[in-house]
């Protein structure tokens, strides 16, 4: 198997892994630090009006965390790629 195909695989794994719980737990609750933070702030100051307004609003909480999931497996690819081709020998380089 290619090394490409290895890596096809393992990616769509990663997707399957975050997407599968979404999918069986479908009346679960995947809050999280920012609803919890707004419901303090409307608590201690109901007049409270945010400075702006999201440009692009998920349909709902879970997808809003899939969203969130998903960018954080690849942000960590990215950055593991980057130091594996950074400390990487070279083919010619001695130890």
């Amino acid at each position: 198997m290619k090394l490409w195909q290895k890596n096809l695989i393992l990616v769509l794994l990663v997707v399957l892994i975050a997407a599968v719980p979404l999918w069986l737990l479908k009346d679960a609750e995947f809050g999280g630090a920012d609803g919890m933070a707004e419901e303090l702030i409307t608590e201690t100051n109901p007049d409270y009006e945010p400075w702006f307004s999201p440009i692009f609003e998920p349909a709902s909480g879970e997808v809003e965390s899939l969203l969130f999931a998903l960018q954080a497996a690849l942000g960590a690819g990215v950055v593991g790629f980057v130091l594996g081709r950074m400390t990487a020998k070279k083919p010619g380089e001695k130890q």
